[in-house]
This record gives C-alpha cells, structure tokens and sequence, in this order.
C-alpha cells in the first residue's frame, strides 16, 4: 500500500509551501491538489491554479510523487494543456501524476458553456484523454474531434507520455470500464452521497468487480494502479489512528494500491488534528 496526502488550494504559497515540504518529510508517496476555478466545498474561499501549485512544489521537494486530483476538461483543451503537461513532468523530474476525470459544477458554468449531459461529459472526457495521450506521444497530431481539434500540434523531442501515467477517475460503471481499458491506473472517491460507511465501501466494491472484468479484456492483460480518496466517505481517516488503520485495512482488502488522504484542517472539510497525522505518519508510513 502506498499512501498520498491532498493538500487544498486555498491558502497563499508562504503557508501551503511548508506543507508540501512536511509531505515529503512525513514519508507520504505522493501529494495532491484539486483542479477547479471555483471548489463547491469552499465557494466562498481564495483558490489557487492547480498546475502553477504543482510546479512550485516540484521546485521545493525531491522524491514525493505530485498529483492534480483531478484535472477536468471543464476550463481546459487538451492540446494547450499538453504544454503543461509537458513542462510540469520536466520540471517535476517525472514526478507528476496526471489524475483526469469527467467535471461537474460549478467549473461547467463559469465559461458559459453549453450544459452537457452527464453522459456527454464522459464522452467528452474520453475524447479529451485519447488527444491528449496523441499530443504527448507523437509530432505534427491533426484531430477533428466532436468536442477537440488539433492542427499540427507539435512535440519537438520526442514523446513524454511514458514520463506521466493518466489515472483516470470514475465512480460510474462506464468510466470505471473505461479507466480498465485506457488509464494507467483508476481513481476513485466512491458514491459521496453514501449514508454509512459500509454503504460507501460497498459501492466501491462493486466498481471493482466492474474493474476487474474489464481488466480481462484488456489487450496487454495488464493491471492498473488503484487510487481510493478514503477521506470521501462518511468518515474522516484521521479523526483517530484506529479509523485510518479501518479505513486503510477495508481499501487494501478490495485491492487498492493506494489511498490518499486530506491535510488536517481547522475548519470544514476534512477537520482533523495533526497530531493524529503525525502520529500515522511515524507509526504507519
């Protein structure tokens, strides 16, 4: 099990820099941050861009794995944010984890866009994750998509794409099936609406067996990695050592390679006391 800390976007570099760097030193994997214009968990709050946070925290750790979880095609077209990509995994050394998923509100509004269907967002996130996988393998990509063009995009020296995995989210059936046949690994936050705790893992327990025979089909026979947000659910990982170890047990017991989970806060979401964090971290990571 390898385990991975999301640390929100709301707080001015001098005060987020700090935590990223405790990550590292704490001995988690991998960090994370939300990708959105506005976050409806904190409409109200500052917000900062989730890639320019990533690069800065490249520039202040070394080995800790770097995460946008996860980066919609709301705001977003994969061509330009090919170049991000790009610039990110060079600057980062390799370092960065690419999480994708389909969007949701308000991000969808804020551009005036169209509203879509929440079946059009899963075909618009698929067409988006296949240019985007094109523009960073190969030079001179031409694409007339339904939702995405490309006009002899360029990648000049050669392909990045085995530098940075695509860890596809889904909570949905045809998305789960979806990140079996394509993604380098599946991330996932479970029903949210859940009532209990068992309701939650029984969910994600059925989108794993959903996983697993995709994975059957899958023409490299190969397996994914599984990332489970385990602060997603009714309960919170670090309200006590005893409930991460629960919560990490039940995740490791589907098959999951990793769990991520929040950074204490002082106030809603995801309160919790570092001193708990401290202590999972010296007796668990």
């Amino acid at each position: 099990m390898r385990f991975g800390i999301c640390i929100l976007p709301d707080l001015d570099w001098q005060h987020a820099r700090p935590l990223w760097q405790r990550a590292e030193q704490l001995g988690f994997d991998h960090a994370w941050t939300y990708d959105h214009l506005v976050w409806g968990g904190l409409p109200d709050s500052r917000w900062f861009s989730c890639m320019p946070t990533l690069t800065a925290a490249a520039t202040v750790t070394t080995t800790i794995e770097l995460g946008a979880f996860v980066v919609s095609p709301n705001f977003r077209h994969p061509v330009a944010f090919s170049r991000e990509v790009q610039t990110l995994v060079d600057i980062s050394d390799g370092r960065f984890l690419l999480g994708l998923g389909a969007g949701g509100t308000p991000d969808d509004r804020l551009l005036g866009q169209p509203e879509l269907t929440a079946r059009q967002r899963v075909d618009r996130l698929q067409e988006f994750t296949m240019l985007l996988d094109r523009t960073l393998r190969a030079d001179h990509v031409d694409v007339v998509g339904e939702y995405y063009t490309a006009r002899d995009m360029r990648l000049v020296g050669g392909s990045v794409r085995e530098r940075v995995p695509l860890l596809l989210a889904g909570n949905g059936p045809r998305s789960v099936r979806y990140a079996a046949r394509f993604g380098d690994g599946w991330v996932t936050t479970g029903d949210t609406t859940a009532a209990t705790t068992d309701e939650w893992f029984a969910g994600i327990a059925r989108n794993c067996e959903i996983l697993d025979a995709a994975l059957a089909d899958r023409s490299d026979g190969g397996d994914v990695a599984r990332y489970l947000s385990i602060d997603s659910g009714p309960a919170q990982s670090l309200q006590s050592v005893a409930m991460f170890d629960e919560l990490t047990g039940r995740a490791a017991e589907l098959g999951f390679t990793d769990v991520i989970i929040h950074w204490p806060r002082q106030t809603p979401p995801h309160v919790a006391s570092e001193a708990v964090l401290e202590e999972v971290a010296a007796s668990r990571l």
